[in-house]
């Protein structure tokens, strides 16, 4: 009787984790796709991403590891909100940036480091992210929250804390070199570069320690708010903390493999087409921005808009106090010149963006008029790629 009895209790075992298995395989298809392209890219070595002489392969492997690297970032976004839903703000947030950050970094600098020297690439994908995360994703938030919410609400010290340190970062970074004369032309010299790199990183780490220790509620949604929202999060399936951190650092993995591929056959499009240098920055930017704008505006239509602005001015934030150290490290390690000083009619348009962003959240509130304002300057953006 009792062999009887542990037989059954094994053979629903089994067949319990049988369909879960299935289950998890199922929801994590994309990892399976990403893998096999990015085993597929590495074994056929360079024949398919240095493929320039005709058009249509060009285009081709453009599209597929482009959509491959979004259908992994998607699944980023998942994981990181599953993990934001178990460790609450502002933890979870803070890992869907630096993921994306981690993404961005590696891409600029493949794209750097392959063909001839490119010295305004790293500015033009750092310039776009800010137009991107601050107007484009910004505004498109605020447009479909306040239609959905009419009026949100966030912390205002958190987004204070935000925009001092960009601020700050940015014209430090992108406005200081146009007006410097130690060396011609709007690059920093190798004594202004060091000091950059380290006051960079050092205010990085003040705000992170100011977000994530000294003072974490001003980057939280308030109780109110957190609870009506908190049925939102039902259709997620939630599994354990080692399960999501898991997949989310291979599918990280994933994208990172096929970033460092990507990078090489866009800079071989825009040569072979002639398109704007800016416009591969604003690729770079798109595709990296792509986990973390997913995030923000499915969170703003939750009507959490202080995730919503933690994950977008974090992700700004993150890319002027990491990636242009980046950048300039890796122009000083190789000799290159990096050009990062903002010019033409872009100069404006950043010192714009800031003040904009400056008014916007000043109130404590949100809503749609402010989501135009923001999506304006974003068309700004566009045109300038193709009419500077």
């Amino acid at each position: 009787m009792l062999a009887r009895m542990s037989g059954k209790a094994e053979r629903t075992r089994q067949t319990k984790s049988a369909p879960h298995f299935v289950e998890v395989v199922r929801g994590e298809f994309a990892l399976l796709i990403g893998l096999g392209t990015a085993a597929i890219f590495f074994a056929a070595g360079g024949q398919l991403v240095e493929i320039v002489a005709h058009p249509v392969a060009v285009i081709v492997v453009f599209l597929w590891l482009f959509a491959v690297i979004l259908w992994s970032a998607i699944c980023v976004v998942r994981h990181a909100d599953c993990l934001a839903i178990k460790w609450g703000e502002p933890y979870g947030t803070l890992i869907l940036t630096l993921s994306a950050i981690s993404i961005e970094v590696v891409m600029i600098s493949t794209a750097m480091l392959h063909g001839a020297n490119n010295p305004t690439l790293g500015r033009d994908a750092i310039f776009a992210v800010i137009m991107i995360a601050l107007n484009g994703l910004v505004g498109l938030s605020l447009l479909r929250g306040g239609l959905r919410h009419r009026e949100q609400h966030y912390n205002l010290q958190g987004v204070n804390s935000y925009l001092n340190v960009i601020m700050a970062l940015a014209v430090l970074g992108l406005v200081l070199p146009v007006f410097t004369t130690s060396t011609s032309g709007p690059t920093f010299s190798t004594e202004q570069a060091v000091f950059l790199i380290v006051v960079s990183l050092l205010l990085y780490a003040i705000f992170l320690l100011i977000q994530t220790v000294r003072h974490r509620h001003y980057f939280k949604e308030s109780k109110e708010i957190a609870l009506a929202a908190g049925s939102s999060h039902r259709p997620l399936q939630i599994r354990s903390t080692a399960f999501h951190s898991a997949m989310l650092l291979v599918y990280l993995f994933t994208v990172i493999l096929l970033a460092e591929k990507f990078a090489i056959p866009l800079d071989n499009s825009i040569e072979r087409f002639h398109m704007p240098q800016a416009f591969g920055g604003a690729i770079i930017a798109a595709l990296v921005l792509s986990p973390e704008g997913l995030g923000a505006i499915r969170a703003s239509l939750q009507n959490q808009l202080q995730r919503s602005i933690n994950i977008l001015l974090g992700s700004v934030l993150a890319t002027i106090g990491l990636t242009i150290p980046a950048v300039l490290t890796i122009g000083l390690i190789t000799k290159r010149s990096v050009t990062l000083g903002v010019q033409g009619g872009n100069l404006p348009l950043l010192l714009l963006t800031l003040a904009v962003s400056v008014v916007t959240f000043t109130s404590g509130r949100t809503n749609v008029l402010q989501g135009c304002v923001h999506l304006l300057l974003f068309a700004v953006f566009v045109l300038l790629i193709f009419a500077p």
